[in-house]
């Protein structure tokens, strides 16, 4: 069976995964024009391994040995719900693995998770110019009309 073909499993990112997932993140920043040093990739990776319910949560996607994907969320209050919300920050599939159901299988196992801790809502930004991506989003949420705003540096 060629790597392609490959069964994907969805999981948790372990201590042994980071190399691997700081070049996905890093691809991922760069689709976004930006890029972060070592020490924003190992916090962030401390942070998903922490298991502290405040800090991130991830899910990694690996087919034949290899990670193919990624998707990072947490949990917060908000101020009209009584249950809290998840924001899903990031969400990468290497080019190789596009097309193929797996951003999908993310979001999914998101919106599994946040079931399972009480927070249905879930939310996320992305890009006008992402068309690949927002041809997904359509498919498996709905587009609001919030714009966002953020401070000046």
């Amino acid at each position: 069976m060629a790597d392609s073909e490959a069964e994907v499993v969805l999981r948790r990112p372990q201590q042994a995964d980071f190399n691997e997932w700081s070049g996905l993140w890093a691809a991922y920043l760069a689709f976004y024009e930006t890029s972060r040093g070592e020490d924003v990739h190992r916090t962030l990776f401390d942070r998903l391994l922490s298991g502290d319910p405040r800090h991130f949560h991830a899910f990694v996607a690996e087919r034949a040995g290899k990670l193919v994907g990624l998707v990072h969320f947490v949990f917060h209050p908000h101020g009209w719900r009584v249950e809290d919300t998840c924001y899903l920050q990031d969400l990468y599939v290497t080019p190789g693995a596009r097309g193929t159901g797996l951003g999908r299988k993310l979001i999914e196992a998101v919106y599994d998770a946040a079931d399972g801790a009480g927070a249905p809502s879930v939310y996320w930004l992305t890009q006008e110019f992402n068309a690949e991506a927002r041809q997904l989003y359509d498919r498996v949420a709905e587009v609001t009309p919030f714009i966002r705003y953020q401070r000046a540096l």
